[in-house]
């Protein structure tokens, strides 16, 4: 009896194994397609956001500092989730405007 359980469990473990490990791969390949959904996502809606933010103040013709900072850190976060291209000539345009003082 001892011998029975002890060829079951060598071959059982093996498939059991292969299927956690099957299981685990499929869940892990779930988490990073949803990751890249969120971060498009999220880079997408930021460069809403700076496009708005480029309009208003290229508009004005100068930019508050807590704007600008924003602007400046909204950028970089777009950066690092990959965005690129019009929103980097916009962000040299925004660095050429005048900074606004705050009026007392």
């Amino acid at each position: 009896m001892e011998q029975f359980l002890m060829q079951t469990y060598t071959a059982a473990l093996p498939i059991i194994l292969t299927a956690l490990m099957g299981y685990i791969v499929w869940l892990l390949k779930n988490q990073k397609k949803d990751r890249d959904a969120n971060s498009k996502g999220t880079m997408l809606l930021l460069r809403v956001q700076l496009i708005e933010y480029h309009d208003r103040y290229m508009a004005k013709g100068d930019i508050p500092s807590y704007a600008y900072e924003n602007f400046m850190e909204m950028y970089d976060a777009y950066h690092e989730l990959g965005g690129n291209g019009m929103v980097t000539k916009m962000k040299h345009e925004i660095e050429e405007l005048h900074l606004k003082k705050k009026e007392v």
